[in-house]
């Protein structure tokens, strides 16, 4: 488990200076993640990694002559002390979020966390987005479902009227997995990364959560939850979650006025378009890089400004789930959002973040 190693004294820590053009990037953790998003940041124009840190030594020799440039190091604090590092990548256990990005931000670097703060509760992720408004940094979280080309064309029908007034948006997710799990696991484990898809589609945040366990028909899954959602613009979200041993499912379907998109997650044609006559077309996808969010948060450097998503999506995801919970353990009682973290929080307005 990574720690903060800020009394290790291990003298790894050498290379050369990256020039002012660029931007300055330190990634902390040199796990499988890790490993991705430094290989995608060395493929990244105007951007050089000055540090690598890791507490373990082997990852850091093994990882060395592959980026020559790079000064490695087990300390983190002397990675922060570099006023050549604009931004600090953390891929590391999620109970290290905390403590690390409020680190980097008291020492004035921007923050990629490499996966929302699931392990963190919403005090501690609103610590974080205060932390990031009084030092006026970006704070921005790696939630690759929301930069899929299939999710961002279905945004965009959304944001366009493509589809009409939304009426019903119905979402299951079936994750397989050997082990069972129970309802609360299922909330905080798929939950979240559906919830903040679906508040990313509709930047308003509900009134109204109620949780239910449910038997499902399928004999082989496990901790199956359906959590409805009911917005003030009249929207009703049904969310079904659950473990399966056999094999996993994901579908969404966003019913409008209109038409109705049909998304099939890891299908060939993920988005499917009905319209009222019943005709079906699916429209073409373009393909991004894996990498895209990782991409628009160096862009958002450059801008000075926060990438449009982040960081209220995850965050309000995390009081959606919590919402839930707390349903489920009132036996599938209404949970109001009235006056929680508000649809004003998922507005697309940036914020000013170069100081």
């Amino acid at each position: 488990m990574f720690k903060p190693a800020l009394s290790h004294t291990y003298r790894l820590d050498y290379g050369s200076q990256p020039t002012a053009r660029h931007i300055g990037v330190a990634v902390v953790g040199l796990g499988d993640a890790g490993s991705d998003l430094l290989r995608a940041l060395a493929e990244t124009p105007d951007v050089r990694v000055r540090w690598i840190c890791d507490i373990d030594i082997s990852r850091l020799a093994k990882c060395r002559p592959h980026h020559p440039h790079a000064r490695v190091t087990t300390r983190v604090d002397r990675a922060l002390a570099d006023a050549g590092v604009d931004a600090v990548v953390l891929a590391t256990p999620p109970d290290t979020h905390y403590e690390l990005a409020m680190l980097a931000l008291a020492a004035g670097k921007h923050v990629f966390i490499e996966a929302p703060l699931l392990a963190m509760p919403c005090e501690l992720s609103d610590g974080v987005a205060a932390a990031a408004r009084e030092r006026r940094r970006i704070v921005a979280y790696g939630h690759s479902l929301l930069c899929t080309p299939a999710v961002r064309a279905i945004k965009r029908m959304i944001e366009g009227r493509a589809l009409g007034d939304i009426h019903l948006i119905s979402s299951s997710r079936l994750h397989p997995a050997a082990e069972a799990g129970d309802s609360i696991r299922v909330i905080w484990a798929l939950g979240v990364r559906e919830f903040s898809m679906l508040l990313y589609w509709l930047r308003e945040m509900p009134r109204s959560v109620r949780a239910i366990e449910c038997e499902d028909s399928v004999a082989d899954v496990t901790g199956a939850v359906s959590v409805t959602m009911e917005f003030a613009s009249g929207t009703v979200v049904d969310v079904s979650l659950g473990y399966r041993a056999a094999s996993g499912h994901c579908r969404t379907m966003v019913v409008g006025s209109d038409r109705m998109a049909v998304y099939d997650e890891g299908e060939p044609e993920p988005v499917r378009v009905v319209d009222c006559s019943g005709d079906v077309s699916s429209p073409a996808v373009e393909q991004e890089p894996s990498e895209s969010h990782l991409s628009e948060f160096v862009q958002a450097i450059r801008a000075g400004r926060q990438p449009v998503w982040q960081p209220t999506v995850p965050s309000s995801a995390l009081r959606v789930a919590q919402a839930a919970e707390e349903s489920l353990r009132l036996g599938g009682a209404d949970v109001s959002l009235t006056g929680e973290a508000g649809s004003a929080h998922l507005a697309h307005r940036p914020i000013l973040a170069a100081g």
